[in-house]
C-alpha cells in the first residue's frame, strides 16, 4: 500500500451545509450564538469546579474534563464553519484537513471514554458507598482520566495514519462541513477496502467497550436501587445519574447513527445534520445538563455569585 497525498491534490474544499447566502447569514448568527454559549458554559463549569472546594470530588473532576474535551471538540469544527458562512470559503490544505480529522476524532473518542469513566464512578458511589473513597481515590481518578485521553488521542492518531495512507487524485470537494473520515475515503483513488475494515474495527472497539461499561454499570445500579426499601433513597440514588444518562443518550445516540449504522441507512444531508448535533450542539448542551439538574452546582453558582457581588 503506497503512502498517499502526493498525487496532485494539495487542498480540500469543504462544501459545508448550504451555498444559499441568505441561509448562510442566518446560520452564521445561530452557530455564533451556540459557540459563544459553548465557550462561556464550559469555561464557567471548569472554573467553578476548580475554585469551589465542595466540588472537589471524583464526579466533578470528570465533569471538568468533559467540559474541556467539549471545548476542544466544538473548537475543532465551529470556527472554520463560521468562516464558511461568511463567504470566505472553507479550504484546507491536505495536512490541515488531516489535522482537523485527528482533532475531531481524538476529542470525540475521549468524550466516549470519559462518559464510561463517569458511569463507573456512579456505579461505585451507589453500589459500594463504603468502599467509594478507596476505590475512587485521586490516584484512581487521575488514571481513569489519563486513560481516557490516551485512548482518545491514540484513536485519533490511528485514523490520521489511515488518512495519510490515502491517495487523492481529484476531485477535491469534501461534501461535509468538516474533514470527517468517510467523506475523505469517498474522494480517495486508493484501494480503500482494507482501510475501511480497519476504520470500522477502530470505531466498533471504542463504541462497544464504552457502551458495555456504561450498560453494565447501570444494570448494577438499577439492581441496587430496586433493592432499596426507602423511596427517598431510590430517588436520591437515581437523581445523581439523571444528568449523566441524558448526556450519554444524546452523545451515543448520534454517534451510533453516524458510525455504526450502514451508510445506506441515511443520506449525506442527514449525515450533516446529525454531525452538527454531536459536534456543535452537544458541547453546548452538556454544561446546561450538568448545571440545571444538579443541586451542588447550582449552590456553588449561588455562592460564587454572592462572592462576586458582595
Amino acid at each position: 500500500m503506497e503512502v498517499g497525498n502526493n498525487t496532485g491534490v494539495t487542498e480540500f474544499i469543504l462544501l459545508g451545509l448550504t451555498k444559499d447566502p441568505a441561509i448562510c447569514a442566518i446560520l452564521f448568527v445561530i452557530f455564533l450564538a451556540i459557540y459563544t454559549v459553548t465557550l462561556v458554559g464550559n469555561i464557567s463549569i471548569i472554573t467553578l469546579i476548580r475554585t469551589c472546594s465542595q466540588l472537589h470530588t471524583p464526579m466533578y473532576l470528570f465533569i471538568s474534563h468533559l467540559a474541556f474535551v467539549d471545548l476542544g471538540f466544538s473548537s475543532s469544527v465551529t470556527p472554520l464553519m463560521l468562516t464558511g458562512f461568511l463567504g470566505y470559503g472553507m479550504m484546507l490544505p491536505v495536512a490541515g484537513c488531516e489535522a482537523q480529522l485527528c482533532s475531531v476524532i481524538s476529542f470525540g473518542t475521549t468524550d466516549c471514554y470519559l462518559l464510561a469513566a463517569m458511569a463507573y464512578d456512579r456505579y461505585m458511589a451507589i453500589c459500594s458507598p463504603l468502599l467509594y473513597p478507596t476505590k475512587m481515590s485521586p490516584r484512581v481518578c487521575n488514571l481513569l482520566v489519563g486513560a481516557s485521553y490516551f485512548g482518545g488521542f491514540g484513536n485519533g492518531g490511528a485514523y490520521t495514519v489511515l488518512a495519510v495512507i490515502l491517495s487523492f487524485c481529484g476531485p477535491n470537494e469534501v461534501d461535509h462541513f468538516f474533514c470527517d473520515f468517510a467523506p475523505l475515503v469517498k474522494l480517495s483513488c486508493s484501494d480503500v477496502s482494507i482501510i475501511q475494515i480497519i476504520s470500522s474495527i477502530l470505531a466498533a472497539f471504542v463504541i462497544v467497550t464504552t457502551v458495555l461499561v456504561i450498560s453494565l454499570s447501570y444494570i448494577f445500579i438499577l439492581t441496587t436501587v430496586l433493592k432499596m426499601r426507602s423511596t427517598e433513597g431510590r430517588h436520591k440514588a437515581l437523581s445523581t445519574c439523571t444528568s449523566h444518562l441524558t448526556a450519554v443518550t444524546l452523545f451515543f445516540g448520534t454517534v451510533t447513527f453516524i458510525y455504526v449504522l450502514p451508510k445506506s441507512a441515511y443520506t449525506t444531508h442527514q449525515n450533516k445534520i446529525i454531525s452538527v448535533f454531536y459536534t456543535v450542539m452537544i458541547p453546548m448542551l452538556n454544561p446546561l445538563i450538568y448545571s440545571l439538574r444538579n443541586k451542588d452546582v447550582k449552590e456553588a453558582w449561588r455562592k460564587a455569585t454572592v462572592r462576586i457581588y458582595s
